[in-house]
């Protein structure tokens, strides 16, 4: 198996996602936890194409019942699959949205896609193999935070969050040139990567959001943790914060 085979079907799942009609919203459970049918729609493509790449593989996604990680996934091959990062960004018409498929290889990120169809940006990594974004070797930005932008989930279906994060980013905001916030905490790590933010954070996020892009940012050079600097795990949620090359400290207001 080559990651081109994961990268072909990122693509072609891309296109059912460019292709959608205004889709009806299905809640689940949380505030502001949308589904649609085309999030249910991609994971069955995703599924049915990735098996064929991989037929030994375990699948863990958002939709569908997939969401549980079990422990034989510790072992061998899994596919870590959101059929739409950025749900939310989708149903309003607000890009970005992304496709995120990661492989782990005995509970370790092994392999990465992550595709953004509305711009044609198809981000992929291999351990130890570095990062690429339509091909081309990329790499996170080497500069300070204080003359870069910074980035940030709000972890939505988590209210009990809110007042922390919020008071985090009124720290980092005089750090950094500003903050943005983009609904999708798949691509803000790929945006850490591809240099053009030097620092993302939230302080929950599903194996789903960051499984793909936390390796695409490691391969480009970043430090990804959880917020208090330890080692990510990849068996559930977790904190998240990733620093480009140039934050070579984690910021007092995390610690």
């Amino acid at each position: 198996m080559k990651i081109e085979d994961i990268i072909a079907v990122a693509k072609d799942a891309g296109e059912i996602m460019l292709g959608a009609k205004r889709p009806k919203i299905m809640e689940k459970a949380g505030h502001a936890n949308f589904c649609t049918e085309t999030d249910e729609k991609i994971q069955k493509f995703l599924i049915e194409r990735l098996q064929k790449v991989l037929p030994e593989a375990a699948f863990l996604g958002e939709e569908d019942g997939h969401d549980v990680f079990s422990e034989k996934m510790k072992s061998g091959y899994c596919f870590v699959i959101d059929p739409i990062d950025g749900t939310s960004n989708f149903i309003y018409e607000y890009r970005p949205s992304v496709i995120s498929i990661g492989l782990l290889k005995d509970g370790k990120p092994y392999m990465a896609v992550v595709y953004n169809p509305y711009d044609d940006m198809m981000f992929s990594a291999t351990k130890g193999q570095g990062a690429y974004m339509n091909g081309e070797k990329i790499m996170s930005a080497d500069t300070p935070l204080s003359d870069s932008l910074a980035v940030f989930g709000t972890a939505p279906y988590y209210t009990e969050l809110q007042d922390r994060t919020f008071d985090i980013a009124k720290k980092i905001l005089p750090l950094c040139v500003d903050l943005r916030r983009s609904g999708t905490a798949a691509w803000d790590l790929c945006c850490v990567a591809l240099g053009r933010v030097n620092l993302y954070f939230e302080l929950r996020v599903q194996l789903w959001d960051y499984a793909a892009a936390a390796l695409i940012a490691e391969e480009a050079g970043c430090i990804v943790t959880d917020i208090e600097g330890n080692p990510l795990g990849y068996d559930g949620k977790t904190s998240a914060l990733c620093r480009a090359r140039g934050v070579k400290e984690i910021p007092e207001c995390f610690k």
